[in-house]
């Protein structure tokens, strides 16, 4: 199946399109957004060549699925999947902060950590930790949302005092990203998953404060298997894990990291059809159901536009 990894929609209503790294969100009226997660892949804050088939069907019913499970606890913006790849949902004014919940010492807070840092976004870490460490509780890490180049780690002081997020706004989002971390990780933990570490970000509607976007997708997310954790870690060995982070470490092992001078390397085929089955893999874990795919008899952009089109049409 060819990966989507472009699309360039005109629905009745549409006002703008914002084409992000993996998502494309159009505007519908300026109340309504149609984000339809494509195939595409990045990391280190650049798009990787070739797309991943079935990834953006991944991502987006894990997502669903997570902003359903969650939604007594956090008002999210869902209203509908009229497609695998497509989520419709209520438009709100985005803040500029995305929101790092870690639960574990892994990933760049490790990579910064063993190069010395005991501070991270204003948050103090302890001497003596060691890769894969929990926390004693989890700690948060925002960044700023940048549109181009790389997000920004910041501490919580200077967000406010910088005007990005008031200090009410924020207290909102801190305790709505606790309760949601605390629940992802009560649903991983019955699936024989740790969830690790993932971000959230959050809007504004009509007053209210919401979750945005995707949840506890691999793309937002870390998980480690339960089982062998603590061995594992006893040992100083790699954690067995479903995230993005193996493409990350594949990058790192072929000497890149999206730094000046760096030269992509070659995403083989077998390469990227080892990332779709690591995908499919971990939506099996994380939704515990056999992952169907969305096999498209005709183009994958004309079914999602059809599908959508449909959906807004029946909302007159």
């Amino acid at each position: 199946m060819k990966a989507l990894t472009k699309t360039d929609f005109h629905f009745e209503g549409q006002k703008s399109v914002y084409h992000g790294k993996v998502r494309d969100v159009y505007n519908i009226n300026d109340d309504l957004m149609v984000m339809v997660a494509t195939d595409r892949i990045s990391a280190f804050d650049v798009v990787l060549p070739k797309g991943i088939p079935f990834k953006g069907q991944v991502l987006n019913q894990i997502a669903a699925s997570f902003l359903d499970a969650t939604a007594d606890i956090v008002p999210n913006w869902k209203l509908a999947t009229p497609d695998p790849m497509v989520t419709v949902g209520l438009k709100a004014e985005g803040f500029r902060v995305e929101m790092i919940i870690r639960g574990y010492l892994t990933g760049s807070a490790w990579r910064e950590y063993k190069n010395g840092c005991r501070e991270l976004c204003g948050v103090k870490l302890p001497d003596g930790m060691r890769e894969n460490e929990r926390f004693p509780e989890p700690i948060i890490t925002p960044t700023t949302k940048a549109d181009e180049g790389h997000d920004e780690n910041i501490s919580r002081e200077e967000i406010i005092a910088q005007g990005i997020v008031s200090a009410e706004d924020y207290e909102v989002m801190e305790r709505y990203t606790r309760a949601l971390f605390q629940r992802g990780t009560e649903i991983a933990a019955k699936k024989g998953l740790i969830l690790v570490d993932t971000k959230y970000e959050f809007g504004k509607r009509d007053g209210k404060v919401i979750l945005i976007d995707e949840i506890h997708t691999p793309d937002s997310s870390r998980y480690f298997y339960a089982e062998g954790y603590e061995e594992k870690f006893a040992k100083g060995e790699p954690q067995r894990q479903l995230s993005k982070e193996f493409v990350r470490q594949w990058l790192i092992d072929h000497n890149f990291m999206n730094r000046p001078g760096d030269v992509m390397p070659e995403l083989t085929d077998a390469f990227v059809e080892s990332i779709s089955d690591r995908y499919i893999e971990l939506y099996e874990h994380i939704v515990g159901e056999t992952f169907v795919k969305e096999e498209a008899t005709e183009d994958v952009a004309a079914r999602i536009e059809q599908n959508v089109a449909a959906w807004l049409a029946a909302q007159k």
